[in-house]
């Protein structure tokens, strides 16, 4: 995976202002109000930052969370994890490895086959719909 590697400044030109705060400043938007969480189209979702290739539909599970969740990346080695000590807690946090963009959080209450919830903001995404054949 190639890194991506630009200015503050030149991501703030690239991104609009809800997209930067989540991905360069590692908010969260709101539970629900995502427009991939309930998605169920078959493709991928890819950094909305460099658009990379990270989660796959069909590893996309209902959490209930607000967030769309995924069970497992599409490619291990493109979506990094860190850990997260803000807010007085102890997390494991999703960054694009390529851009190294805030994606969001990985918990241990996910399904079979890996028990992980990649809980991750729409904001964070775009979607590339699968052509159907």
């Amino acid at each position: 995976m190639q890194r991506v590697d630009k200015s503050n400044a030149e991501w703030r030109i690239q991104l609009d202002p809800k997209r930067y705060a989540v991905l360069r400043e590692a908010a969260t938007e709101a539970p629900f109000s995502g427009m991939l969480d309930r998605n169920h189209a078959d493709g991928s979702y890819r950094c909305g930052a460099c658009g990379a290739e990270l989660f796959s539909s069909k590893a996309k599970f209902e959490s209930g969370s607000g967030w769309p969740s995924f069970f497992e990346p599409a490619d291990a080695t493109h979506v990094e994890l860190v850990e997260d000590r803000s807010h007085g807690m102890i997390r494991t946090e999703a960054v694009c490895a390529a851009c190294k963009s805030h994606l969001g959080h990985v918990f241990e209450d996910g399904p079979e086959p890996t028990g992980q919830r990649y809980c991750i903001n729409s904001l964070a995404l775009d979607f590339v719909e699968h052509p159907t054949t």
